[in-house]
């Protein structure tokens, strides 16, 4: 004989099983994960939480353990440094200690990750890499706030105007569109953004001619509030774990960004 559960049985054992829920999502430690624009691996709150890299990496962080809760919280370059400070983020994610972090007490993690900021230019006859050899008669389209290593890292506008000819603005496709209309002759991207820009727009991957010449190389570190919920060896740990898993391979290989053993 089926015994059939009476319907305030069944819902006793739902209420039940949603208070266990509940009850474990309530026991895990929140961590809370600044998203300032840096694309591709994040992007701005208004584009949507769910794109970029960045959300990738916490989903599989969530998933990989349940002890922590990775979350989100929206930010800016500028203002990351702030919020950092004042508690209301506990990681800064793909950062440099070098990118203005020097005064500010933090734990540093190796990422193990590393992507290249290059120059882009229009692909005309007779240019090539020598192009890219002298920049003061250039004229550069920058993202505003971004530390590059040709300016010594100092991001003042004012410091990159009376030291270069700059465009700032608050988008890579709008400085490559610059280079495209021979607005600016060299944009600053990452390896990783051009590679998904050009999967984006194939049709125009024969405009551009991109740098063998490398602004620096972006060794990828998580900073990490000394009072966080996690600590820089737990933290560590769960990145070995989507190594091993191959999470991290799935993540960050499709744009070239290169993956620790």
């Amino acid at each position: 004989m089926i015994l059939v559960p009476k319907p305030a049985t069944l819902r006793t054992l739902t209420g039940a099983l949603a208070a266990l829920l509940s009850l474990s999502i309530s026991a895990q430690e929140v961590v809370r994960i600044g998203a300032a624009h840096f694309p591709p691996y994040t992007v701005r709150p208004e584009q949507g939480a769910d794109t970029g890299l960045l959300p990738q990496l916490v989903a599989a962080l969530n998933q990989a353990q349940g002890n922590y809760r990775f979350v989100l919280v929206p930010t800016s370059i500028p203002r990351r440094f702030r919020d950092f400070q004042q508690g209301r983020i506990d990681m800064a994610i793909f950062e440099n200690p070098d990118w203005g972090w020097n005064d500010i007490d933090h734990v540093a993690v190796d990422m193990g990750l590393e992507d290249a900021e290059i120059f882009v230019a229009r692909r005309v006859e007779g240019r090539r890499q020598d192009y890219f050899a002298t920049l003061h008669d250039k004229r550069l389209a920058l993202f505003s706030g971004y530390h590059y290593a040709f300016a010594g890292f100092n991001a003042d506008p004012a410091w990159l105007a009376d030291n270069y000819r700059t465009t700032l603005t608050y988008s890579h496709d709008s400085n490559l569109l610059m280079v495209q209309r021979d607005r600016a002759d060299i944009a600053l991207v990452t390896r990783s953004y051009l590679s998904d820009y050009l999967a984006r727009h194939p049709d125009v991957a024969g405009q551009f001619l991109a740098s063998e010449r490398v602004d620096q190389v972006y060794h990828h570190y998580a900073l990490l509030r000394p009072s966080a919920p996690i600590s820089g060896v737990e933290f560590t740990a769960l990145l070995q774990r989507l190594r091993g898993n191959g999470e991290m391979l799935r993540i960050f290989k499709p744009y070239r960004i290169s993956v620790a053993r």
